[in-house]
């Protein structure tokens, strides 16, 4: 049980992982300015503003350099972790995407009743990956500093 109570102490996990699903949330609140539409199933699509990624790995990044400072080791380690994620996710992923579009242009060109649909939301356009990566900090850090983990949050709720 102690094992299991040292994971709810995690405030780096905790506020990253809400820095991604505020992110998540978010998307339906852009997709309705840009669309005029609600769609809630947006939250559980890849793709779209803001890149929750770029928010849980940058929010875990700043939470990492928070506490255990700037200078460590396993912050370098989360910092390069944290640009490979974000250059899949504006580069390689947004490439497959870009060739998903075009092979089912093609494959409704070449046979009209086809059932192959890829995929074509998989990345993120650079902006949005840049919204992101602001979002995690601001999330994480204030989290941490003013209320702390879930375990800090669930005491100050109880008492």
């Amino acid at each position: 049980m102690s094992e299991f109570l040292s994971f709810l102490d995690n405030s780096v996990l905790f506020w990253s992982l809400i820095s991604c699903l505020l992110a998540q949330f978010l998307k339906v609140v852009f997709n309705f300015f840009s669309t005029g539409k609600i769609r809630f199933g947006i939250m559980f699509e890849t793709g779209g503003m803001p890149s929750s990624h770029s928010a849980l790995i940058t929010g875990a990044t700043s939470g990492i350099g928070f506490q255990l400072g700037f200078d460590s080791p396993i912050f370098a380690l989360s910092f390069a972790l944290a640009l490979i994620v974000m250059y899949d996710a504006s580069g390689v992923r947004k490439s497959a995407g870009i060739q998903a579009a075009e092979i089912n242009k093609l494959s409704k060109k070449i046979q009209p009743n086809s059932q192959v649909a890829l995929k074509e939301t998989l990345g993120h356009t650079k902006f949005e990956v840049i919204v992101g990566s602001f979002l995690g900090p601001l999330i994480t850090l204030p989290g941490i500093v003013f209320i702390g983990s879930p375990l800090d949050l669930f005491d100050f709720i109880v008492n």
